[in-house]
């Protein structure tokens, strides 16, 4: 994409269809007059009175205890410096959708005209009753030491500046770890730092409680080493004159055990890195453009330990690993702020975490095997669905700890609970499927590629790195829409109609021919089939010429799925076909089958879809617990639509005795849990969330998922294709752009996992 297409999209993301990331929804029923005059007048009244009497109360009736304040001045916004607080709302708008989606905390962005500290500290402390925390961000140095240093001491609410100690703590985590594979010990290390702003500094102050001596860090700004004499340094800075006047950074570098950069790119060489110890740990954090080329730097010396701040190498030190959790943590025990001891315990819970066993969910997330600790894994992955549940937990336990907490957690394991249940209303599955897919994108067979929004999501599709695109439609009309995206990728394009097609379209149509001639069909039919795309992509993926294929955006389900059922057939095995569709729902995700091919399954083959659908549960990193759903519970209708439900659940039971799964049972009491353990204590789902429902008929699937998604605007992947040979899905007719991203993905990671079993088949 071209830096205006680029500019565009970025303009429209923001400004379509409802112009910012973030909105306030009720909490409460509103559709009554009694419901109304319960929310104001008269009833507000009895809450504010209650308040009135005792304030604490405020985190009774109100949302204050899970409203955060993200504020600014817009002096320091990311890379474009001092840009002012109208320019900096978009910023802090995405920082409250990070709040939100990995912490299921609310947030209201607030933006402060004004550079005068005693004014905007005086602004603060004015709205700070609204809010149970306050997360300061891009404010200027050295204008934020003080800010945040008086709010933390004037406020009863926990108060922290990401800027300068997310980073802080999340580059001590991996610290910690990478002395631990070093075998160094902290107070023994020499550490150079290439920065001196408010970064740099936290990240130093907190070195030093890890144990890093004073006096061995040497630091560095932009106009060369801290030493003494040097009159334009801060306070906070003149702690780090420990540097001789007139040192570079290449000589403070020989011997060195730690290198730690938050200033400029490439400013870090390989002479330097060859000059430092033995086992050096380099954190490169200057973004986009680290101070040492990630290859660069692991082809100069085998024996380092490295982190950036890019997603793309390991150990990224990505403040996303904190402030959420930090924040979720101090507002849980409503801390009276966030302390040294909050800090510390969120460094050593991240660290300890990076050493136990990763779930599988993000081994799969980031392609690997298996994650283990060591050099290339010394922190936790941004996705690993634990951080909520040590992190969170860790920063409350240590404001008990150090007396600031006013509402101790009592119930840990309950408290657990509260917060995984956090987790399930964003689309974190999402992120998971697409960060899986960019590990080994394949060659997707895009067969309506001369529509627009096909075409936008192909675009997505290969500048996000999720997949090689092949084009396929009329080749003009393509390369017009290409340049109106300003999709200026050389990516191929294929006209199965023209005449530079011709040979290919005989082979495939000879191959095709030979595979249904003794199922009525001519050789001069084959031949004409794949003048029309959908044949044509299908061979594509049966030659090996593409990896997968997507289409369905133009045409009925039933008109897309025909070529396919006939080219590419059913996996070795498997007798049916069905399909899924995963829905992003507040509960999580949940997987309802079979959505599209079978009207009426028998119980043989409701088990056969059941036992299909799991194994795609289990394929995006989750395990399955199954709801054959019924308008019965346990036998109580013997009419024969219940009774095949429940002969299906007979023999999963039999066969798959390991597999989480039960029914007949109704909707209701399959996810309303308490209900359901209440009334059916013997069932195998008694106690656990269900997160995949089997339908009795496509009439019951199909209006369900398409009443969640139309009616609560649920985010849908799908129908996925379940038991096909080759990887071809099938879009929603007229599906949106991020529909038909999310089934790339998925037809990405469907041709991994084919891939995966055939190697293993060989073996």
């Amino acid at each position: 994409m071209n830096k205006n297409s680029k500019r565009r999209e970025a303009l429209l993301y923001h400004a379509k269809p409802t112009p910012g990331k973030i909105q306030v929804v009720p909490t409460k029923k509103y559709a009554t007059q009694r419901d109304l005059s319960l929310a104001y007048s008269p009833g507000v009244a009895e809450p504010c009175l209650e308040i009135a009497k005792d304030i604490n109360n405020v985190y009774k009736y109100t949302a204050k205890g899970n409203l955060v304040a993200v504020i600014t001045n817009g002096t320091a916004v990311l890379g474009l410096g001092d840009i002012g607080p109208e320019a900096s709302k978009p910023v802090m708008e995405g920082k409250a959708l990070l709040f939100k989606i990995f912490a299921d905390i609310d947030v209201f962005d607030i933006e402060i005209g004004t550079k005068d500290i005693e004014e905007f500290i005086a602004t603060v402390k004015n709205i700070a009753p609204t809010f149970g925390g306050i997360n300061l961000e891009d404010i200027k140095a050295p204008e934020s030491f003080e800010i945040e240093r008086r709010l933390v001491a004037e406020l009863n609410i926990p108060v922290m500046h990401d800027d300068q100690h997310g980073t802080a703590i999340i580059s001590s985590a991996a610290l910690l770890n990478a002395l631990e594979l070093a075998n160094k010990k902290a107070e023994n290390v020499k550490l150079v730092v290439s920065g001196a702003g408010s970064a740099a500094l936290a990240c130093a102050n907190l070195y030093v409680l890890l144990g890093v001596k004073l006096e061995n860090i040497v630091m560095f700004d932009s106009h060369g080493v801290l030493s003494d004499g040097r009159e334009d340094l801060s306070d906070l800075q003149k702690k780090y004159c420990r540097g001789k006047k007139g040192l570079s950074l290449n000589d403070a570098l020989v011997n060195a055990d730690v290198f730690l950069g938050l200033s400029a790119g490439n400013i870090l060489t390989s002479e330097m890195l060859l000059g430092m110890a033995k086992n050096p740990i380099v954190f490169a954090m200057a973004n986009p453009i680290p101070e040492i080329d990630y290859d660069v730097a692991i082809a100069t010396r085998k024996d380092i330990i490295m982190a950036t701040g890019r997603s793309d190498h390991p150990n990224q030190v990505n403040n996303v690993l904190g402030f959420p959790y930090i924040f979720r943590g101090a507002l849980d025990v409503r801390a009276t702020k966030i302390n040294e001891a909050m800090k510390m315990a969120a460094v050593r819970a991240l660290a300890a975490l990076a050493k136990e066993p990763v779930p599988e969910q993000v081994n799969i997330a980031y392609g690997e095997t298996r994650l283990n600790f060591g050099r290339d894994y010394i922190i936790p992955k941004p996705f690993d669905p634990r951080l909520i549940t040590v992190v969170a937990p860790a920063v409350a336990r240590a404001a008990m700890e150090s007396g600031v907490a006013l509402n101790p957690i009592t119930d840990w394991e309950k408290y657990e609970e509260e917060l995984l249940e956090r987790l399930g209303s964003d689309n974190k599955m999402v992120r998971l499927l697409t960060n899986r897919a960019k590990t080994e994108p394949k060659r997707v067979v895009f067969a309506e590629a001369d529509h627009l929004d096909v075409l936008k999501a192909a675009q997505i599709a290969y500048e996000e790195g999720i997949a090689h695109p092949i084009l396929l439609g009329n080749k003009e009309l393509i390369l017009e829409l290409k340049e109106e995206l300003g999709f200026d990728a050389d990516v191929p394009i294929i006209d199965p109609k023209t005449e530079e097609e011709k040979e290919r379209r005989l082979k495939y149509g000879e191959i095709y021919w030979k595979s249904r001639q003794r199922r009525g069909i001519s050789q001069l039919d084959a031949q004409r089939w794949m003048r029309e795309r959908n044949y044509f992509a299908a061979m594509m993926v049966n030659e090996g010429d593409a990896d997968a294929m997507v289409s369905g955006y133009s045409r009925s389900y039933p008109t897309t799925v025909k070529p396919l059922m006939q080219l590419i057939g059913r996996a070795p095995g498997i007798t049916l076909i069905a399909t899924t569709n995963m829905m992003m729902t507040n509960r999580g995700p949940m997987f309802l089958s079979d959505t599209a091919i079978n009207p009426n399954p028998t119980a043989d083959e409701l088990a056969k879809i059941a036992l299909m659908t799991a194994k795609t549960v289990r394929m995006f990193g989750m395990e399955p617990v199954i709801a054959m759903v019924s308008f019965s519970n346990f036998g109580s209708s013997a009419h024969e639509s219940a009774t095949k439900v429940r002969e299906a659940v007979a023999y999963l039971h039999k066969y798959y005795p390991d597999l989480i799964v039960d029914g007949e049972i109704q909707t209701d009491f399959a996810l309303n849990a308490e209900m359901l353990k209440n009334k059916f204590p013997f069932s195998k789902l008694a106690g656990k969330k269900v997160n995949t429902l089997i339908f009795p008929n496509l009439e019951a699937a199909n209006i369900n998922y398409k009443l969640l998604k139309e009616l609560y605007k649920v985010d849908s992947v799908g129908p996925i294709m379940l038991g096909m040979e080759k990887p071809v899905h099938i879009f929603q007719l007229g599906a949106s752009v991020e529909e038909m991203v999310n089934m790339v993905a998925v037809a990405v990671v469907d041709a991994q996992e084919k891939d995966k079993r055939k190697v293993t088949s060989t073996k």
